[in-house]
C-alpha cells in the first residue's frame, strides 16, 4: 500500500479513484464494511482502492481538552487498511489549514484535484469541512458539480448496539475486551518493545515481558487479563496486566504480561503484539508476597479455562 502524508506527495496523474474518508480511530466492524466496499467497487469500475485519514483525531487540535487517547497507533492502523487491500492511504496531518477547509475546499483540493475521485463511499452521520458543516446530502451534490458518485453505508450493529469508535473505547474503559472483539471483528492489541523492569516477578516465580509506555494500542480498564502474547510469529499464551503495581512499587500505569509455562523466554527488547481476549479480574492491591502469590496461581487457573488450554 501507497501511503502519502500529504497533498503534495500524490504522484501526477493519480487516478481515477474509488475514496472512503474518515478518521478510522479503531477499524471498527464498520469501517471495514467501508474498506471493503471501496476495494470491491474499485475493482469493478477499473478505480484505484484509496483512503483519507488522519494523523490524529481533530479533538486534539479543536477541543485538546476532550482528546482521547488513540485505540490504534499509527503503525496498527496501516497495517490493518492495507491487508483489505487498499491501494493508496492518503493521512493529512490535521492542522488548523485543513480544519478551516470549506466542503467545497475540501472536495476541490483533496478529492477533485487530489486524488482525482470518481466514486466516495461514506459512513451514515459521515461529516467533513469547516466545523463539521458538510453532510451526506452536501457531498453528493458536490459529486454531481464534480463528476464523481457518491454512497453512503448504513451503520453496523453487534448485539443491539451501534458499532462506533466511542463505544470500544467505552468498552476498553470497563474492561469488557470480549465485546470489544466481537465489535472490531479480531482481537483487541498493543504492540510494543519489551523493556527492562524491575524484574519483581521474577523473584516470585512469575517471569513478566514489560511493555514500553510508548507501545500502540489502547490499554483496557486496569486489571488483569487472559491473551497472547506474539513474538517472532510465535503465540505464547499469557496473563496480562494492566496497571500500576502497587504491592510493590507505584509506578507509571504499563502492561506486562506472564507467559504461562515459559521461566526462560527472553523477550527483552523484541517488538511483541499482546492480544486481549477475556476479563480475569479488576486490580488489586495485596497484603503481602504470599495473597499476592495464590492469587496469581488463581488467576492462572482461570486464564487458561478461558484460552480453552
Amino acid at each position: 500500500m501507497q501511503i502519502l502524508t500529504s497533498l503534495s506527495e500524490i504522484p501526477a496523474g493519480l487516478g481515477p479513484t474509488a475514496v472512503t474518508i474518515g478518521k478510522f480511530d479503531c477499524i471498527h466492524l464498520g469501517h471495514q464494511a467501508l474498506f471493503a466496499e471501496v476495494v470491491d467497487a474499485a475493482a469493478n469500475q477499473n478505480l484505484i482502492p484509496t483512503v483519507v485519514t488522519f494523523d490524529r483525531h481533530p479533538d486534539h487540535l479543536l477541543r485538546p481538552e476532550r482528546a482521547k487517547l488513540p485505540i490504534l497507533g499509527s503503525g496498527q492502523k496501516a497495517e490493518l487498511i492495507a491487508g483489505f487491500g487498499v491501494a493508496t492511504m492518503l493521512q493529512l496531518e490535521f492542522n488548523q489549514e485543513l480544519a478551516d477547509l470549506t466542503p467545497e475546499q475540501f472536495v476541490k483540493q483533496i478529492l477533485v484535484d487530489g486524488l482525482n475521485a470518481k466514486l466516495v463511499l461514506v459512513g451514515e452521520g459521515f461529516r467533513f469541512g469547516n466545523q463539521g458543516s458538510g453532510n451526506f446530502g452536501s457531498l453528493k451534490a458536490l459529486g454531481e458539480t464534480h463528476g464523481f458518485e457518491v454512497i453512503e453505508l448504513k451503520r453496523v450493529h453487534v448485539d443491539g448496539e451501534v458499532v462506533s469508535t466511542t463505544l470500544v473505547r467505552d468498552l476498553l474503559d470497563l474492561g469488557n475486551v470480549k465485546l470489544v472483539n466481537k465489535m472490531i471483528g479480531r482481537v483487541h492489541q498493543v504492540r510494543g518493545i519489551v523493556e527492562h523492569g524491575l524484574k519483581i516477578g521474577r523473584t516470585i516465580g512469575f517471569p513478566t515481558a514489560n511493555i514500553a509506555r510508548d507501545a500502540e494500542g489502547y490499554l483496557p480498564l486496569d486489571g488483569v487479563y487472559a491473551g497472547w502474547l506474539i513474538a517472532e510469529d510465535i503465540r505464547y499464551p499469557a496473563a496480562h496486566s494492566v496497571g500500576i503495581n502497587e504491592t510493590f512499587q507505584a509506578v507509571p500505569r504499563l502492561v506486562e504480561s506472564h507467559v504461562l509455562d515459559e521461566t526462560e523466554l527472553d523477550l527483552y527488547d523484541k517488538v511483541v503484539s499482546l492480544e486481549f481476549v477475556d476479563f480475569v479480574r479488576p486490580a488489586a492491591k495485596f497484603d503481602g508476597v504470599d495473597a499476592l502469590v495464590k492469587q496469581i496461581n488463581l488467576d492462572l487457573d482461570t486464564v487458561r479455562s478461558q484460552l480453552g488450554l
